[in-house]
């Protein structure tokens, strides 16, 4: 895209258009700018509702932190829930390009392809509590009463993830416990119940070792449930 701008852009020039863009050369220019404004608020929605939470966080927040106008907010989105609606489907696309090019699918073995999924979750915990906490997690534990629309999006951004889990969980039940009682989904929901609940637990004792500690005893749970048949050798 940039680089067609500046085709056009040494085209003006060529045509003595500097000074004189005409509208369509305008209109591209001014559509950017937009699309950089509104990502930039983005992004800074998704580092301040997790730090902060959702009810703390106000419209003024967001404009001083992306460094732009109430105007220029007010442009791209009607209301602080519209700003986290738009915030969670970007966080989901976002986090699906993460996770889809992960290095665990490259593992053959849907056993050890789970384990590698929860190695990769520890891998994410680095940094402040805003930079590895799930957005969905963070603001579906306050406003899941009050605002509706937001617990049904954080809902359906969970049950996504979900369902990039199930056709591995449901491979390794097959070959490690095929005549177990549990079900596919019920793992893969409990993986995402230890990973939210671990953050929760780690910010009220301001300690992110406890997802750490929770993911390794998340995964000796898993090897309990998918065990490896005796004299077969695991990684």
């Amino acid at each position: 895209m940039k680089k067609c701008l500046r085709s056009i852009h040494c085209s003006a020039s060529r045509t003595g258009l500097d000074h004189k863009p005409t509208g369509w050369y305008v209109k591209i220019m001014a559509d950017q700018r937009g699309e950089q404004t509104r990502q930039k608020i983005l992004d800074v929605a998704l580092t301040v509702f997790r730090d902060r939470g959702y009810a703390a966080t106000s419209v003024d927040d967001l404009c001083r932190a992306s460094g732009v106008t109430k105007g220029a907010f007010f442009h791209h989105f009607a209301s602080k829930e519209a700003v986290a609606l738009a915030a969670i489907d970007y966080w989901n696309n976002r986090t699906g390009a993460l996770f889809a090019d992960a290095p665990y699918w490259q593992v053959r073995d849907p056993r050890e392809r789970l384990l590698a999924y929860l190695d990769f979750r520890a891998e994410l915990v680095q940094g402040e509590f805003a930079e590895f906490t799930c957005l969905l997690g963070t603001l579906v534990q306050e406003v899941y009463a009050s605002h509706p629309s937001l617990r049904v999006a954080c809902a359906a951004g969970i049950d996504q993830h979900l369902q990039t889990l199930l056709p591995t969980i449901k491979a390794a039940k097959a070959q490690y416990a095929p005549q177990a009682k549990w079900t596919a989904e019920s793992l893969a929901q409990h993986t995402q119940v230890v990973l939210q609940g671990s953050f929760v637990v780690a910010k009220a004792l301001n300690d992110p070792q406890i997802v750490h500690d929770s993911i390794e005893h998340l995964k000796q749970y898993v090897c309990h449930l998918l065990p490896v048949p005796k004299g077969r050798k695991t990684r």
